[in-house]
């Protein structure tokens, strides 16, 4: 059943009735499918052509695509152990196969023919990046290596694909493992009620007395923003930031050498200086030097900035509690205390004003006026979860776009933070434009028994960035799957997902869905001013924060080295950008997801780098009007539908007319008059 085309609504995955034991003899099969389609190319005994070896190759292996992307999803929003067993057995015959096709002498033979020819071919500009693409997967990939070498690169890439695994379940587990239980209710003073609910519920659920909370955002994040009691604070702040490093079972600290080992070994191997060399080749920062720059010249920018946010946020925590010295506990929470002082603006006063239900109709309503589609919620599509919703996404001609699912809230099996993926990709063969199946994956406050889901400000803009991925992948329209939708480079994709958390600053878009959830009073005007207001509010230590996370990123895989202690290691990286003194008991690396499990090493600065794009690019919006039809179809036609068609700066320079400028981002984060 997991191996064929799926006999459902517009072939979308029967989840409830796949079962754990099915996923193992279905990537063997499907394997076995794949391999036999590569063969069929390789033993062609017609001259290789860009049909008969390139688009073959692109469509080749549809299956298993599929099969993997089911599978793999549901181990991040779905898992179990018998699920994650399942994956540490698969991951290594998945490796093998991938290497497989990019160590294949034969095949690259004829890939390297058509690719000798290519300028005495008549291709279309996605055709030849198709080419170039696929050529580079053989070189980049070990094609050129000798069969030593090889052996090398696939003991490499079986070695890291297991350990990236380990890796995230660790954290997951760590992340599990914790609870904060309180009986004393003058324990939870300044914690608001709904939170409060929602900790007495989990509490029940586990046959447990008083206020259960966990590691997880919408229960770890209230707490240290508004509990008093800085004790239990620190406790639970100390508990998230020794994740996966406290000489258990779960400890990543050798998993995180490891990786950082095997992939300078890899890249060696292939003829890169370093693992950022090999990657950022890919990339529009192109080497790791640019990216050190762009992020130490942002650095020196924001530094002044931040130190003086610091400095008046510890002088407010002397003034109101006589606290000397901010420590990381702190920082939430006098934040929130400053902001309430300068701005009379909290998350309890907004939240009423954000039902979950609302915003998402609200992003729905905003890329219908800008992009002309609208979504229509389906019960006939099935699901792998009860809180999974479905829609189907259609066109003013009510022809089918895309699919899209949406997973909202908090559970054990699902991994933190928030994330878009997909289930199926966009493609056209054979004169038929097949469309893609998106799903986006958040953990955001759960309705309680007497409110509905409330979100935070901050779970509006996570839910529009999401989104924003979310259009890419749907409006995708390309010919094939690997250049399709978000298969663009990492320091592109995030301009998607960027720009559309702009519309939530704007009083125009947010009177389509901010309103009270009791009333259906729109939310007053001087909210919105206030919000735009307090939008760059520690815009400078917020800046800070997430260059030191690429800085760290860099430090680790742009120079090959040994690091014998993870911890000197990251408190070395961080010395330039620390403003609260360091945790002894902490280690952020141990547990930095982005770049030890998912995508993201060496790639890290990218949310800072598409910043740059998403400002320049939403200054244009306002300049023009923020539904602005002749703006948002450049926007749709050249960046959203292009996929990774073309060079990102060039599709950029055909919507904007010009390459971006960081003053935009820079005046934006009022770090700049």
């Amino acid at each position: 059943m997991l191996t064929e085309v799926f006999q459902t609504k517009h072939n979308t995955a029967p989840f409830s009735q796949i079962k754990l034991e099915n996923y193992k003899p279905a990537f063997e099969k499907t394997i076995a499918k794949a391999k036999a389609e590569v063969d069929e190319i390789i033993n062609n005994s017609e001259t290789p052509t860009f049909e008969n070896t390139i688009e073959r190759l692109d469509f080749s292996g549809e299956a298993l695509d599929r099969l993997s992307s089911i599978f793999f999803n549901l181990n991040s929003a779905e898992t179990c152990d018998e699920m994650q067993k399942i994956a540490q057995d698969v991951s290594p015959l998945l490796t093998a196969f991938s290497n497989d096709i990019s160590l294949n002498e034969d095949l690259f033979k004829r890939v390297k023919a058509v690719y000798d020819q290519k300028d005495r071919l008549t291709l279309t500009t996605e055709q030849a990046t198709l080419l170039d693409k696929k050529f580079k997967g053989f070189s980049r990939n070990g094609a050129l290596l000798s069969e030593e070498d090889k052996l090398k690169l696939r003991e490499i890439d079986t070695e890291l694909a297991k350990l990236k695994l380990t890796y995230g379940e660790n954290v997951l587990a760590e992340t599990n493992n914790y609870q904060l239980h309180i009986t004393n209710e003058a324990d939870l003073k300044g914690l608001p009620d709904g939170t409060k609910e929602m900790a007495a519920s989990l509490a029940k659920s586990k046959g447990m007395e008083g206020w259960v909370f966990t590691l997880d955002f919408p229960s770890y994040l209230p707490f240290v923003t508004y509990v008093e009691n800085r004790e239990l604070r620190k406790e639970i702040a100390i508990a998230a930031g020794k994740k996966a490093f406290q000489n258990n079972e779960f400890d990543n600290k050798e998993n995180v050498k490891r990786i950082v080992e095997l992939r300078h070994k890899r890249a060696n191997l292939l003829g890169y200086e370093s693992h950022s060399h090999f990657v950022l080749e890919e990339r529009m920062a192109q080497n790791p030097e640019k990216v050190k720059s762009f992020l130490n010249d942002l650095l020196e920018k924001a530094k002044p900035a931040a130190q003086k946010e610091f400095a008046e946020l510890t002088a407010f925590a002397k003034e109101i509690d006589r606290i000397d010295q901010l420590e990381k506990w702190d920082g939430a929470y006098y934040s929130e205390k400053l902001k309430q002082k300068l701005f009379s603006l909290d998350d309890e006063l907004l939240k009423p004003y954000f039902k979950l239900e609302n915003v998402l109709n609200g992003a729905f309503t905003i890329a219908e006026k800008l992009f002309g589609i609208r979504f229509k919620e389906v019960f006939d599509i099935d699901t792998y979860h009860n809180d999974v919703q479905t829609f189907e996404v259609l066109d003013f001609q009510d022809e089918l776009v895309a699919v899209f699912y949406a997973d909202f809230f908090p559970r054990k099996g699902k991994r933190n933070g928030a994330w878009m993926t997909s289930f199926k990709p966009q493609y056209s063969r054979n004169g038929v434009n097949e469309r893609p199946h998106v799903s986006i994956v958040c953990n955001f406050t759960p309705p309680s028994e007497t409110k509905p889901s409330l979100l935070t400000f901050n779970e509006v803009t996570t839910l529009f960035h999401e989104f924003g991925h979310a259009l890419h992948g749907m409006l995708a329209n390309t010919t094939y799957p690997s250049l399709s939708g978000t298969s663009v480079y990492w320091d592109f994709v995030e301009l998607p997902s960027q720009v559309m958390e702009n519309w939530c600053y704007e009083p125009e878009a947010l009177a389509l869905f901010a309103k009270h959830y009791l009333t259906d009073e729109v939310i007053p005007q001087q909210y919105v001013e206030k919000i735009k207001e307090s939008a760059s509010f520690l815009e400078g230590m917020a800046t800070m924060r997430q260059l030191s996370f690429g800085l760290l990123d860099i430090a680790y895989h742009a120079k090959v080295q040994t690091i014998a202690d993870v911890k000197a290691f990251e408190k070395a990286a961080f010395e330039g950008t620390s403003l609260y003194p360091d945790v002894e008991e902490n280690c952020m690396s141990t547990s930095f997801s982005h770049i030890f499990q998912g995508g993201y090493s060496s790639g890290y600065y990218s949310y800072k780098w598409a910043e740059v794009l998403d400002a320049d690019a939403f200054a244009y919006f306002q300049e023009k009007g923020i539904f602005n039809q002749e703006v948002a179809t450049k926007f749709k036609d050249n960046v959203l539908s292009k996929g990774g068609t073309e060079l990102p700066m060039e599709l950029y320079k055909k919507f904007r007319g010009q390459e971006p400028k960081v003053e935009a981002l820079l005046k934006r984060a009022g770090l700049v008059n």
